[in-house]
């Protein structure tokens, strides 16, 4: 068995805020950090609008956890060609927005950046990938370690704990076989659903945090403004592309008709080979002559 959820992109930005409801969000960052993540607070960006103009085919939101780390949780619903370069533009601004005016650099906050996507990005068989950052050496291919110094100061253990880290999700390349707990939270971001016998940290508290029938007359008036959003732009997208499509049938219908001309072709046979009238190739010839 199995119960219909509110969907993770709208429930994160209207309520997983609440901190009774940290729990859900602590239950998906342990899975996919392999760790017991603690969230202390909820921090604003300028991407975090509450308002009834929210496109809400992008939701971030800005965590900070028990080990002074940021968390930035992206989901992003519409294909975007340079999503990456995004990635990089998101986790940039999170560290410069969180360095205070004469703090050392040895107090900028570790960043872990992740990036929930429903289309395909870049090439790849996997739906789960983790970047992070090392330095290996070009010529005896060691990789770059802290000094015990270093470790003593800044209580890292390595280099690439002080870079940020950044996790993609390639949620519509997941199959819905859910092998471990971490792939139940993948199940659910897919499929807005909880298996009765799921047993990943805080997919019990999503079940009841975010049941449809229990959501308040006026959430439950902005959810289905947000569901309408999604049929609007699902419309917009299949409308720029059928245009889009068309205007290349008839630019190669034109191409078609030209050459014909060109090469002596009766307005029947052009006709015939593109579909067009008799009066629309009469059009296009005359169309040449100028």
């Amino acid at each position: 068995m199995s119960k219909k959820l509110i969907q993770f992109d709208w429930a994160i930005k209207r309520l997983l805020r609440n901190k009774a409801n940290f729990v859900v969000l602590e239950g998906f960052l342990s899975e996919l950090l392999f760790d017991n993540i603690k969230i202390e607070q909820i921090l604003e960006s300028e991407s975090n609008q509450e308002t009834d103009d929210d496109k809400f085919n992008r939701v971030d939101i800005l965590t900070q956890n028990s080990k002074n780390e940021l968390i930035i949780i992206e989901i992003q619903s519409s294909y975007e060609i340079d999503y990456f370069h995004r990635m990089v533009f998101g986790v940039s601004k999170g560290i410069s927005e969180n360095l205070r005016k004469r703090q050392k650099y040895s107090e900028i906050k570790k960043v872990i950046s992740i990036n929930i996507v429903y289309f395909d990005l870049g090439q790849g068989q996997d739906y789960i990938y983790k970047g992070k950052t090392d330095f290996i050496g070009l010529h005896q291919k060691d990789v770059l370690g802290l000094s015990d110094k270093q470790k003593t100061t800044f209580l890292k253990d390595e280099v690439s704990d002080i870079f940020p880290e950044f996790y993609l999700i390639k949620v519509n390349q997941f199959n819905d076989n859910a092998k471990d707990t971490l792939d139940e939270w993948v199940y659910f971001l897919k499929n807005s659903e909880v298996k009765d016998d799921f047993k990943a940290k805080g997919l019990k508290e999503a079940g009841e945090v975010l049941d449809i029938m229990r959501l308040p007359k006026d959430d439950e008036y902005g959810y289905n403004r947000y569901l309408d959003s999604l049929h609007l732009k699902a419309s917009e997208i299949f409308t720029l592309q059928t245009e889009a499509e068309f205007k290349i049938r008839e630019e190669e219908k034109f191409e078609t008709v030209k050459n014909g001309i060109i090469k002596g072709y009766e307005d029947k046979v052009i006709s015939d080979l593109t579909s067009l009238t008799i009066e629309q190739i009469e059009k296009i010839r005359n169309e040449l002559k100028k």
